[in-house]
């Protein structure tokens, strides 16, 4: 069996398209442009690849873009100052610093100083705690892109064993609060999980997110389930050059799985789309409109 390709360009142009869609009604009915500042400190070269391609995004969906580029010297007094000011900017409705930062600036004092509302990357504690109620919350933008992925597979994840393996901040603990709030039975795993390959062919639906080039073999991987890779690693390659790769090795997983994505291709498109999502909404919520339902 060769497993179905989930194509996260062509699913996230779709989306891209239905956001510029929304934008132009919001426009026309209440004379709102959504506005997005991307702050970004310092050159860091896979930063400014991601600003480039988001930039050219918002552009394409009719938003408003006040991106600020400052010196990787830059103090973190003079970042919060900047927050400060986009926070109180009516025009722009979501802010997104740029990670990693440079060492004399902390990250989480960063995020701490972004408005909840204007927080697109999901990452303010507040949203954090309201996720994990399952109170409405902005989402961060990779996980929720993973859920929507999965339901081009599934109409209903109701029920699903789902295995997430990674734990971080930023994808495998929000993508499992999701995953909850789908009535799926969520299984978090890591590198110290016992038994691991046996835990992962338990699911139907297996997210991995651990950061390691092609960690999960075709083996892990139960028959006709959906993979959904969220890995982007740089390795070399037989020729010299390097190739990025996912977290799964996909020529195994997909003489198994029954839906898998590709890396590059998958989930890596989708972050940005999830992106214009959370602007939309946050500009919605902000001027006491309904949001879109995507």
């Amino acid at each position: 069996m060769t497993a179905r390709l989930i194509d996260g360009k062509t699913i996230a142009a779709e989306l891209r398209g239905r956001v510029a869609e929304a934008v132009r009604r919001l426009q026309h009915e209440r004379a709102i442009v959504p506005g997005i500042a991307v702050v970004l400190v310092g050159d860091n070269p896979a930063s400014q690849v991601y600003i480039r391609n988001k930039s050219k995004a918002v552009a394409e969906a009719g938003m408003r873009a006040f991106d600020r580029k400052l010196p990787a010297h830059t103090s973190e007094a003079d970042l919060l100052k900047l927050i400060a000011a986009l926070n109180a900017d009516a025009a722009v409705h979501g802010i997104l610093v740029q990670l990693p930062l440079p060492k004399q600036i902390d990250p989480q004092n960063v995020i701490a100083a972004i408005d909840p509302a204007k927080d697109v990357d999901g990452f303010h504690p507040i949203n954090v705690g309201r996720l994990s109620f399952g109170l409405p919350a902005v989402v961060p933008c990779t996980p929720l892109g993973c859920i929507l992925l999965a339901k081009t597979v599934h109409a209903s994840l109701d029920g699903m064993q789902a295995v997430v393996v990674g734990r971080s901040n930023i994808v495998g603990k929000p993508v499992s609060q999701l995953l909850l709030a789908e009535n799926a039975t969520v299984t978090i795993c890591h590198s110290r999980t016992r038994d691991l390959p046996d835990t992962c062919r338990r699911a139907d639906l297996l997210i991995a997110a651990i950061g390691r080039p092609e960690f999960v073999r075709g083996a892990w991987v139960k028959p006709g389930a959906t993979v959904i890779d969220v890995g982007i690693n740089r390795i070399d390659g037989i020729d010299g050059k390097t190739r990025i790769v996912g977290d799964v090795n996909f020529a195994e997983a997909r003489e198994i799985a029954g839906a898998v994505t590709p890396v590059p291709g998958g989930v890596g498109p989708m972050t940005i789309a999830c992106l214009l999502v959370n602007t939309l909404r946050a500009a919605c919520a902000q001027n006491g409109t309904a949001p879109p339902n995507f």
